[in-house]
């Protein structure tokens, strides 16, 4: 292992190479908030840089630690770089894999970008490793107790992710609604609560699905609106803005301009107001400021009550009805 060669330095320098590809980050700075949507997670997170990158890594460090071989630092870059794309890959967001090559996105929707059930065992393992002596021998122990959860965690939100979707296409033909396309992807925290969109015409079906669900999903029906947004076609906004909602979306209005809602980062705590508001939204022809359109609607409204009733609605309580 390369933390027997450096020690605790390993940890360090894993920390800080699994971080690289959101140097892209950096971007924002000098782009326009829509612009900068489609640039990050682009070609930094591409697995061209995946492979490539490490090799101007490894060569400098391999020079300031002479007694790790340069394919080893090789392979523990490869690995940082490719398992940061691969958890970037299980959230919502979308990633150019394929970039320059192909400017699709890719997604599997398996992960909220935020579960502390995931994340949390993750970062005590690596606490531990941080604190043991690297000849310690339990590091072994908990090098293994991390991956294997990490595995384990992810396999088992495949595996409910297809029991969803199996559950979300059984309701859609039972209420006799057609759809060419739908996506389901979890809730805030967790991946036992599920969000399901399907397109419809003039708009969409909105429903929300708990593993432990036995009844039919109910589904809300959200208009899209495409005409509020006819006059600003054109626009290179607009247009970025629909290419990175991918097919996804609405037009609305509120107190402070007309909005564009990207429809897979969720609702407001949609599954106890199904009007709710949609986290992802972008003022058009307003004076407000996009630039953190991604964090400002994440968590508006959420207090201990409604903690509650997401907990009830997991466990398969319709907290929708209890709501004034």
């Amino acid at each position: 292992m390369l933390s027997r060669r450096i020690g605790k330095k390993a940890l360090l320098i894993g920390a800080i190479a699994q971080n690289l590809p959101d140097i892209d980050a950096v971007d924002a700075l000098f782009l326009s908030p829509a612009e900068n949507l489609l640039v990050h997670r682009g070609l930094t997170h591409s697995l061209l840089l995946a492979f490539l990158a490490p090799l101007g890594f490894s060569w400098v460090l391999q020079k300031k630690f002479p007694q790790v071989s340069f394919g080893r630092f090789y392979l523990f870059f490869l690995l940082q770089f490719l398992l940061h794309d691969f958890l970037d890959l299980c959230n919502s967001y979308g990633t150019g894999i394929f970039e320059p090559f192909s400017h699709q996105r890719i997604t599997f929707n398996l992960l909220y970008v935020i579960d502390p059930v995931f994340i949390l065992p993750l970062v005590l393992s690596a606490l531990a490793l941080l604190y043991l002596k690297s000849q310690h021998s339990t590091r072994k122990i908990w090098t293994n107790v991390g991956l294997m959860y990490g595995i384990l965690y992810i396999s088992l939100a495949a595996f409910h992710k297809h029991k969803i979707n199996q559950s979300i296409e059984e309701s859609l033909a039972k209420q006799a609604i057609s759809s060419p396309a739908y996506f389901t992807t979890p809730t805030p925290f967790n991946s036992l609560l599920w969000y399901a969109v399907a397109a419809v015409p003039g708009g969409y079906q909105v429903g929300y699905r708990s593993v432990f669900d036995r009844r039919q999903t109910a589904f809300h029906f959200v208009p899209q609106r495409e005409e509020l947004v006819r006059d600003l076609q054109q626009r290179q906004e607009v247009k970025d803005l629909k290419y990175f909602a991918r097919g996804f979306y609405t037009l609305s209005i509120d107190g402070n301009g007309l909005q564009f809602n990207v429809l897979r980062f969720g609702q407001v705590l949609g599954w106890e107001n199904p009007d709710a508001p949609f986290a992802f939204h972008f003022y058009l022809n307003s004076d407000q400021d996009n630039r953190m359109v991604m964090q400002r609607g994440r968590f508006s409204g959420w207090n201990r009550g409604s903690i509650q009733r997401m907990i009830q609605r997991i466990k398969g309580v319709d907290v929708a009805k209890t709501v004034e």
